[in-house]
């Protein structure tokens, strides 16, 4: 079953033609000039470091490294600023689609015998291969071919067909659309928003089941409680030891994880032994946007949770099944 993420993505890049070629006209109009019709197969752009192929070239090998502050760049005021907004997983799960990439890659620029680009983008388990191919520009817009496939595949079996639109703005080339996508990111918020709580209230439940494993493997070795969280977190120098003892990343050491803050707290007076309780909770470190429930594990293990609009949870809300 696809998750929500999966499915908002999926809507994400499939948005219906008759949107994108509606919405294509409101930049034209903007400007103040109507489309010339003009086709051009090579512009001399190609070879001008502040055109549309030399801007389209620079954002892919941006979203090949996952460069946020380059790719940035290339966005319209409007999504610059709703890029801005997105959480940093929603700002590298939308650079990845540009290139098909889960990984950071490293972006190479050569050319094919017809002087047209091509951008690779390396990484270590795979490569692609994007070939663009000459545009066809209507005064601010401008539209580009482009061809993604495997480095590897001389079939053709996994190439995919796409056009890469920009516009003209203050004098600079934006990225517009994405295959049959206008790139209007606030429009999308609130749907990528709730993809964005669903992956982060599930990351959160399993944040609170991997720092309690780490407490109970310190109990066992050092015969007590942990302090605090920073006694889970990784060593600065040396060895593995009671104050650090290397069972959670920093992140977690610093009880933050995906855009949740994690609570740990000793109940009773005692920490030594088996019988010594603790409780953990996890909330949204921004309420309605990288989540909305609060959990908590009471000191018997039970997880609870609630939407307490940003507030710490108890032991008292519902148990989650």
């Amino acid at each position: 079953m696809r998750s929500a993420k999966s499915n908002a993505l999926r809507h994400f890049f499939f948005l219906s033609c008759a949107f994108l070629l509606g919405a294509v006209g409101a930049p034209a109009q903007e400007a103040g000039r109507k489309p010339n019709g003009n086709s051009l197969s090579a512009l001399s752009e190609t070879t001008n470091v502040s055109g549309p192929s030399a801007g389209l070239k620079a954002a892919l090998s941006a979203a090949c490294s996952q460069n946020q502050t380059e790719f940035v760049r290339f966005l319209t005021a409007r999504n610059r600023e709703a890029f801005s907004r997105m959480t940093p997983p929603a700002r590298l799960a939308f650079m990845k689609r540009f290139v098909l990439l889960n990984e950071p890659g490293k972006p190479t620029v050569s050319a094919n015998p017809a002087g047209h680009p091509i951008l690779r983008c390396q990484t270590p388990d795979v490569t692609t291969e994007m070939q663009i191919g000459g545009a066809d520009q209507r005064d601010n817009i401008v539209f580009f071919p482009m061809e993604l496939r495997d480095a590897t595949d001389t079939t053709g079996a996994s190439v995919h067909q796409i056009v890469m639109g920009l516009v003209r703005e203050d004098g600079e080339w934006k990225l517009l659309s994405l295959g049959l996508l206008l790139l209007d990111l606030p429009a999308l918020e609130v749907e990528w928003d709730a993809a964005e709580v669903e992956e982060t209230e599930k990351s959160a439940l399993q944040t609170l089941n991997k720092v309690a494993d780490a407490v109970e493997a310190y109990r066992n070795k050092y015969l007590r409680l942990p302090e605090s969280l920073a006694n889970l977190g990784p060593p600065l120098h040396g060895k593995a030891n009671g104050e650090a003892a290397g069972l959670l990343g920093s992140d977690l050491a610093n009880g933050m994880k995906n855009g949740y803050t994690i609570r740990y707290v000793i109940v009773g007076a005692s920490t030594l032994g088996a019988p010594a309780k603790y409780e953990l909770a996890a909330t949204p470190l921004q309420y309605g946007r990288t989540g909305r429930r609060s959990f908590f594990r009471d000191s018997n293990g039970a997880l609870h949770a609630a939407d307490r609009r940003g507030a710490v949870g108890s032991e008292t809300d519902p148990k989650v099944e």
